[in-house]
């Protein structure tokens, strides 16, 4: 049975047609094509699918569609594109924060969600932050360095 949803993803309104137990990833890379969110478990357990929603971070993975109806959804394009990096991004670049990248969309919206309530946090906070997504290439001590440095360059120019 389907059902028309509304989404506000990245600032723009969406809508459309679909099952609404489908899970918000599928319609985010499939009908949308935002690749920034990666399928990883299906389990929400690894955080390769996060993104943000009202300041929260979501498991896109296991979050139905129709859960989401009529609520803001951020993804990594939300946060910057290539050619116009948001702070995390561009820390993530500087500090070569990723190996195989998989897990960097999950580290850098978490680290958004956190930078966004703790404009300073200590390096313990963000390990601790980070703590539920998974990274396999052990690149744990530059990703924190990425989101230290981003703290500091957000918090030197003021921009949020």
């Amino acid at each position: 049975m389907m059902s028309r949803i509304s989404l506000t993803v990245n600032g723009k309104a969406r809508t459309i047609d679909i099952d609404p137990g489908t899970p918000l990833l599928y319609v985010l890379r499939n009908e949308f094509q935002l690749n920034g969110p990666k399928f990883g478990c299906g389990m929400s357990q690894c955080g390769a699918c996060t993104v943000l929603s009202e300041g929260r971070t979501i498991r896109s993975c296991s979050v139905p569609v129709s859960s989401m109806q009529n609520r803001k959804i951020t993804t990594l394009e939300g946060l910057g594109s290539g050619a116009h990096p948001g702070f995390l991004q561009n820390a993530f670049v500087e500090e070569q924060a990723a190996q195989c990248g998989y897990c960097a969309n999950g580290m850098i919206m978490t680290a958004q969600a956190l930078l966004d309530r703790n404009a300073d946090p200590s390096v313990s906070e963000i390990k601790q932050a980070l703590n539920a997504n998974l990274c396999r290439c052990g690149t744990h001590v530059r990703i924190v360095r990425a989101v230290k440095r981003a703290a500091i360059e957000r918090n030197r120019t003021g921009r949020a």
